[in-house]
């Protein structure tokens, strides 16, 4: 039997894993973390569960990754620092890989095999070929999966454009082909599918940040993505042709442009680019600096320098500053924050609001469709995306001609079987695994969970008071306190009677306590707990984190 199982990425945005087995072989498909929601204080990124990884370990023989963006490699580290496996890729994944296993000490233990676009990769019974995708970044693949089963294609993150070196457009050539020889199941990228028409081309981006470059008079400052190659280079191309040197300035930035750099991606005539250091060598009208924080990611380069926290690089007056990314959900009020700040100090700023300079890396709807169409699939399964992208790509596929009970709408943790040896032919959901989140804060890995969460919020939102009290271990009488002291909870002098009132309400309780009640001190904690929340809600509407701190003697 064949089995297709998410572990992330159906049902969100970020966190794509899949798991693809036939009987004791299984290989992965990705790796991604997702950045923490508002809700999610404090967590640095969120990863996958991957339970069933451990519990399966034996079986696994490799990881593929269809390309290098967080989504989709930056739960990797977490992944092999608990089972080796090879991990195959092409060439510029591999090395953003590479990177990052170093900082986590793990370049020593890890086999990384290079699979260029159109070769072939074999883990029996699996035969699979890499295909060429156009996306956001650079050297991204669909995958063709020969299964004893059938054929199944994952898209990976993919559009569908039409580029000037053809070496970075979608293959749409052998994706058809494989429609042609008979597709089992389509796995597509549903990111994008609400969206009507077609990407913009980068070619027209081109031409926007062009016209933008040309009228400058001062410095410009280009925020974008570290991982979009493809602009960086269209930025340095522009620069050229305005006589203006380019700086790059960020760690992300700076790591992803040497890889681009060495290994072609990035080319450039010589003493083009400059260190931020240099910057004072050149006059305002011959710089473009590129940089990284077009999403307010906190202490971000272009952060920095709207806050004027940057060492090399103050905003001024005549600074134009160009955002070329899209506003990630969530991130709208850092980046508004930012937009404000480089207008106080005198920059104009340009932002996709306003102007047209920056494409998506996702397919839009007519691009879906047309992917629909060359594949032809028997079975479609949309990923890559929340819950509502998933049913709205269902009902395009549907809309194409594919019937209704061969559109599987799943979710993480669905095992999706197929086995034409049945009675019952063909592709459902048999099962459903465990699977989840889990938050990564500071070097602690899972130890964040939903209570903590729930602690963290209720401090950010009422304060914490602790109670302190000394209590007779025979008798039960106060010895010490109740002790109140508080922080983020205000007792200033308009509400002095707060401290002496919470006080009765404690003493009330201790004194309705029998002096042979088994586990006093837990029982009293959770009746203190209780007691106090309500005394705060019904006098100041206000609900802080209680904590009593009970000592018998």
């Amino acid at each position: 039997m064949l089995k297709i199982i998410p572990l992330g990425g159906l049902g969100e945005i970020g966190l794509n894993m899949m798991v693809i087995e036939y009987d004791d072989v299984i290989f992965i498909i990705d790796a991604g973390l997702m950045f923490p929601e508002e809700y999610m204080l404090g967590v640095d990124i969120v990863i996958p569960a991957m339970d069933y990884l451990l519990e399966n370990r034996d079986k696994i023989q490799g990881i593929i990754i269809t390309h290098a963006h967080e989504d989709h490699i930056g739960a990797l580290p977490y992944l092999l620092k608990q089972i080796r496996l090879p991990v195959y890729g092409t060439g510029f994944t591999l090395r953003i890989i590479r990177n990052k296993l170093i900082e986590f000490k793990l370049n020593k233990y890890i086999d990384l095999n290079l699979v260029n676009p159109g070769e072939i990769l074999s883990i029996k019974p699996f035969v699979i070929e890499f295909i060429r995708v156009s996306h956001s970044t650079i050297d991204g693949v669909g995958l063709a999966i020969k299964t004893p089963e059938g054929v199944i294609v994952h898209t990976g993150d993919f559009r569908i454009s039409h580029n000037s070196d053809k070496m970075r457009d979608t293959d749409i050539s052998s994706f058809a082909r494989f429609g042609e020889n008979g597709v089992l199941a389509l796995l597509s990228d549903s990111t994008n599918v609400e969206i009507e028409g077609y990407t913009m081309s980068e070619h027209e981006v081109a031409e926007n940040l062009e016209k933008l470059i040309d009228a400058a008079k001062g410095r410009v400052i280009v925020a974008m993505f570290a991982s979009n190659v493809f602009r960086i280079q269209q930025v340095i191309d522009i620069a050229v042709k305005n006589k203006r040197k380019v700086i790059f300035n960020g760690r992300s930035m700076e790591q992803i442009v040497a890889v681009a750099m060495e290994l072609g991606h990035i080319k450039c005539p010589e003493n083009t680019i400059l260190g931020i250091k240099q910057i004072g060598t050149c006059s305002d009208e011959q710089v473009v600096l590129i940089t990284t924080g077009s999403q307010g990611e906190p202490m971000s380069a272009l952060v920095r320098m709207a806050s004027g926290m940057h060492k090399q690089i103050k905003i001024k007056k005549g600074d134009q500053v160009i955002l070329s990314s899209k506003h990630i959900p969530g991130n709208e009020k850092a980046i508004a924050s930012i937009i404000n700040k480089l207008y106080r100090r005198g920059a104009d700023v340009v932002y996709s609001k306003i102007a047209q300079i920056h494409t998506s890396g996702h397919a839009h709807k007519e691009e879906l469709k047309l992917m629909l169409s060359l594949i032809k699939p028997k079975y479609f399964i949309p990923i890559h995306g929340e819950y509502r992208h998933l049913v709205v790509h269902a009902r395009l596929a549907e809309k194409q001609g594919l019937k209704k009970q061969n559109v599987i709408v799943a979710e993480d943790g669905d095992v999706i079987a197929f086995n034409k040896e049945e009675d019952r032919v063909g592709g459902r959901i048999e099962a459903k695994i465990s699977t989840g989140r889990i938050f990564v804060d500071g070097k602690g890995i899972g130890d964040v969970g939903r209570s903590v969460l729930k602690e963290r919020r209720e401090l950010s939102e009422g304060g914490l008071v602790v109670v302190t009290m000394v209590l007779d271990e025979e008798t039960g009488v106060v010895l010490y306190g109740p002790q109140l002291t508080s922080k983020g909870f205000i007792f200033d002098s308009a509400t002095g009677h707060l401290i002496d009132d919470a006080q009765c309400v404690i003493l009330e309780i201790v004194e309705e306590m029998a002096p042979e009640t088994e586990f006093k001190t837990a029982v009293l904690t959770k009746k203190l707990q209780k007691a106090l929340k309500q005394y705060f809600s019904f006098t100041i509407n206000r609900r802080p984190l209680i904590v009593p701190v009970i000592i018998e003697v």
